[in-house]
């Protein structure tokens, strides 16, 4: 019962969210599970850790179908270049059993991060601005 209260708060908050948390959710999302990844990696438990690799490149594959490459351009073709290389690097870090590699995608999803949650308090002071009449 308590479990379906908090898939329905995970979902509300999901559909109500702006377009820059649910993408700060995403990079989250897939940290999430490939640090789950790596722990179960450790364990041994090999179809546990598939199944948080597979989520994590799930996150990663929702950030790539998001750009929007007309209004994005260069920055949205750059992301999607990132977003691949990050799922390739997660499949060769599988397949060769390097958890370095697996170390490299959450770091660059750690500096995605910290850009979006950036990018997303500008725009809050800006809208705050802006509501209040200031231009600077």
């Amino acid at each position: 019962m308590y479990n379906n209260g908090v898939q329905s708060y995970r979902k509300t908050s999901v559909i109500t969210s702006d377009p820059g948390k649910l993408i700060l959710m995403c990079y989250e999302g897939a940290i999430d599970q490939l640090k789950i990844a790596k722990e179960k990696y450790r364990e041994k438990d090999y179809a546990s850790k598939c199944k948080a690799l597979q989520k994590a490149m799930n996150f990663i594959d929702e950030l790539l179908c998001s750009l929007n490459f007309e209004k994005g351009g260069d920055v949205a073709k750059n992301l999607s270049d990132i977003y691949k290389y990050m799922n390739r690097r997660i499949l060769l870090a599988d397949i060769n059993k390097d958890i370095s590699g697996i170390d490299e995608v959450i770091g660059l999803l750690s500096e995605l991060v910290s850009a979006w949650e950036e990018i997303i308090n500008r725009q809050r002071k800006k809208t705050k601005h802006e509501s209040i009449g200031f231009n600077g």
